[in-house]
């Protein structure tokens, strides 16, 4: 050792690893810090996530009720609809048949 280091450049080299070392404390709790917020968003991320899968479930499901409930809807009307149409092929039967009474009452057959 050619050139002993003094004490005061000693003491001066001690402060300057203390500060050294307590920027770096500071600087690994701050990234500490947004590690642990970023890590709590991403759980809010699963948690959407999650929620939204289940609501695209749902809805395909809600879309399978209303797709059977149109079809019972449209089986529903054409049958009221099949109904009006036979009552009324009846009613025009029934009209057809007493002109043609009356007709061939007056004809006299």
């Amino acid at each position: 050792m050619d050139n002993p280091v003094t004490h005061r450049e000693h003491e001066e080299f001690r402060r300057l690893m203390e500060s050294e070392n307590e920027r770096l404390k500071e600087e690994n709790d701050r990234q500490n810090h947004r590690i642990a917020v970023l890590e709590g968003s991403i759980q809010e991320i699963k948690k959407l996530t999650a929620s939204t899968e289940r609501l695209a479930a749902n809805m395909e499901n809600m879309l399978k009720v209303q797709e059977q409930q149109g079809q019972r809807l449209a089986q529903i009307e054409s049958r009221d609809g099949e109904k009006w149409r036979k009552a009324m092929a009846y009613i025009g039967t029934a009209i057809l048949g007493a002109v043609l009474a009356i007709v061939f009452a007056k004809i006299g057959l």
